[in-house]
């Protein structure tokens, strides 16, 4: 039979942060440390100082892009009538605010009706390539605004046609179309239609003025885009004159159509 020794293990004594209590373990542990974490909230700190400072920068530079978009707009909307010189000088003032604001506040939400601004000025003073670059850098930075946009890619078209670039001209009014939202699509099928017209292109003139009168029958330009309906019908002989009025009395159908015109200031 064999005998199994107990041995009893011997434990030194209990170190100091065993003798501690909760609270003071806490502490003892935090004096231990303390470097580290004098470090961490330092940083922390720091960091929200850093966020608040992006914060107060951000907002102080919308606020001056809205003070910098009225006056622009002050200059813009209160040219004389009645003195040309005089509406000329605050005009040059306008275009040259506006692109102050676009360049110097990007980011501000002024600069986006201030960009659009600075594509209208530039046009009245006959400035249209300085007008056509303003349009495009719109459509390329402010995609999700459709309603916006469509008025915009009109607005490149006019410049286009001022400049006598029926190509280009056609296909701004064409990008129109293609947005789902934009309201102002029965304005850019009459564009459309009359640069056929003006490239001796009778049939797609025609086809353009159709789809405005049987897509938007409530449109203020269908009746002008009957009359030329009409006109057209005449000029291209009997046969060609019945089918477009026969299409002209089609009945027309629901769309997104139905609506107003868009204004021309977003």
């Amino acid at each position: 039979m064999t005998y199994k020794i107990k041995v009893f293990r011997k434990s030194g004594p209990p170190n100091e942060a065993q003798l501690l209590s909760g609270m003071e373990r806490v502490i003892f542990h935090l004096e231990h440390h303390r470097v580290a974490i004098l470090i961490g909230v330092l940083m922390l700190v720091l960091a929200a100082a850093v966020v608040g400072v992006v914060i107060w920068y951000d907002y102080r530079q919308a606020e001056q892009a809205v003070e910098l978009e009225q006056r622009a707009a002050r200059l813009y909307f209160g040219r004389p009538v009645d003195e040309p010189e005089k509406a000329r000088i605050r005009l040059k003032e306008a275009i040259s605010q506006y692109r102050q604001l676009v360049e110097q506040y990007p980011r501000s939400p002024s600069a986006q009706l201030g960009l659009y601004r600075l594509g209208n000025a530039l046009v009245e003073s006959n400035e249209l390539v300085g007008a056509i670059e303003a349009y495009k850098k719109y459509i390329a930075s402010y995609r999700a605004n459709q309603l916006v946009l469509g008025l915009v890619s009109q607005r490149l078209g006019y410049a286009y046609l001022l400049r006598g670039d029926h190509e280009q001209a056609a296909k701004a009014f064409s990008d129109v179309l293609a947005l789902p939202r934009a309201l102002n699509k029965d304005q850019a099928l009459l564009e459309l239609g009359k640069l056929e017209e003006a490239r001796s292109r009778p049939e797609g003139a025609l086809s353009h003025y159709q789809d405005l009168t049987r897509l938007y029958p409530h449109s203020p330009f269908a009746g002008e885009a009957g009359i030329r309906i009409k006109a057209l019908g005449a000029k291209m002989g009997p046969e060609d004159g019945a089918s477009s009025q026969g299409s002209e009395e089609s009945p027309p159908q629901a769309s997104e159509g139905n609506k107003q015109a868009p204004s021309e200031e977003p």
